[in-house]
């Protein structure tokens, strides 16, 4: 029984009338949600596709999950070890967290801690951004989409817990209009909104987004990040550091909100992949580049540089890595559209992020800025994929 039969049965012609008819969205919400709807995309990014864009954006939303509950615990639990190590617990989000005391050894603790700090984070995004939605779509007189919900909650998850409001603010107003409502809108961006948004600021603001001091929201605190040390003293340190493998694939290490842990983000690529909102494909590029990008550079060696010796399993499990890998080279609108272009789409995030890495020292983490160079590359993918296509074709057929 469908969503119409069900409320109908409660009240005869429930959905064209009658005095039950205010609970109409209520009738719209459920269709949509628990069930596939007569009304189907036809236009970009989905147009090919049997599901409606409610749906896929939920999907994506609810994969976030997994990575928001250990980015709330673990941003806690990094504030809370330095304020038991001797800092001082200041300001006024400190001040609510005291309620719940400081202690790193309480989950209940560290998880409103961290709360706290995505919280006004999230809240800025939300009424920034969409300020900037709702005006475009009032402009072009087309209705507010979901897309903004996925934009937001991946936007917050890539900052630091010690961002500024004010510059929360300003990357996504530089994210959602100069990434993608200025190119039309939701499905017509060629560039990831949230990344834009994130690159604006790391380029405009770097001592807020890189430093050994934005990763633990305590004033005073300093310590280097996983990267950093591999990069300045190679990876075999970390161990010295109190750093190990599994430390960063459970999550407990610095980073920003929500892409510390590689089990989350994996949790919610599994079910990106099973909801096939996600395209293998990309993943199997990505992880091919670079797993092989690594060994050769391993191979290479080098007496001045540690990183060319960090291998591809430390490569996965640092940084943004993982989470640029679930949510970003996954993500339909900017990615490659054909099958064996996507193969070389995420090829080519996989290299550049260990070639921004180990070769290039002014940027130790990369994976940002390797997402964002092949989403401009992505047309031109598809474009020789094509042209190979119709050329094999032709021949076929002299």
């Amino acid at each position: 029984m469908g969503a119409r039969q069900f409320f109908d049965r409660i009240e005869p012609n429930f959905t064209k009338g009658g005095k039950y008819e205010k609970f109409f969205p209520l009738y719209e919400m459920v269709e949509s949600f628990l069930y596939t709807p007569k009304t189907v995309t036809k236009a970009a990014p989905h147009a090919r596709s049997f599901i409606d864009m409610k749906r896929i954006m939920t999907y994506v939303v609810i994969a976030t999950i997994p990575c928001i509950l250990i980015g709330l615990w673990n941003t806690g639990l990094q504030a809370n070890e330095a304020i038991a190590a001797g800092l001082e617990p200041t300001g006024w989000r400190a001040s609510i967290a005291g309620i719940f005391g400081y202690n790193p050894s309480n989950p209940l603790a560290n998880f409103m801690h961290g709360f706290v700090y995505f919280l006004p984070i999230y809240i800025t995004t939300l009424v920034v951004g969409g300020f900037w939605e709702v005006l475009f779509a009032t402009i072009r007189r087309h209705e507010v989409n979901e897309g903004f919900l996925v934009t937001s909650m991946l936007y917050v998850l890539i900052l630091p817990a010690s961002t500024p409001l004010w510059q929360v603010a300003l990357g996504i107003s530089f994210g959602v209009v100069l990434g993608k409502e200025v190119f039309g809108g939701t499905g017509k961006n060629f560039l990831n909104p949230a990344l834009t948004g994130r690159a604006f600021l790391y380029f405009a603001y770097p001592a807020s987004m890189s430093g050994d001091s934005v990763w633990v929201p305590v004033d005073g605190y300093s310590g280097a990040t996983a990267l950093s040390i591999s990069a300045s003293q190679g990876f075999q340190d970390l161990a010295a550091q109190g750093i190990t493998w599994w430390d960063a694939f459970f999550g407990t290490i610095q980073g920003c909100l929500g892409e510390t842990s590689t089990l989350a983000c994996l949790i919610g690529l599994a079910f990106l992949l099973a909801t096939r909102i996600a395209n293998w494909r990309l993943i199997v590029g990505c992880l091919a580049g670079t797993i092989g990008f690594s060994l050769l550079l391993n191979v290479i060696g080098s007496d001045t540089n540690p990183m060319f010796a960090m291998p591809w399993y430390w490569h996965i499990v640092l940084g943004g890595y993982a989470f640029g890998l679930a949510f970003m080279v996954t993500e339909p609108v900017s990615a490659s559209h054909t099958n064996m272009g996507r193969y070389y789409y995420g090829a080519l995030i996989g290299v550049m992020v260990v070639m921004i890495r180990v070769i290039n020292p002014a940027f130790p983490e990369g994976m940002m800025l390797a997402i964002l160079f092949a989403n401009i590359f992505a047309p031109l993918i598809d474009h020789f994929v094509v042209q190979a296509n119709i050329r094999r074709r032709a021949k076929r057929n002299v």
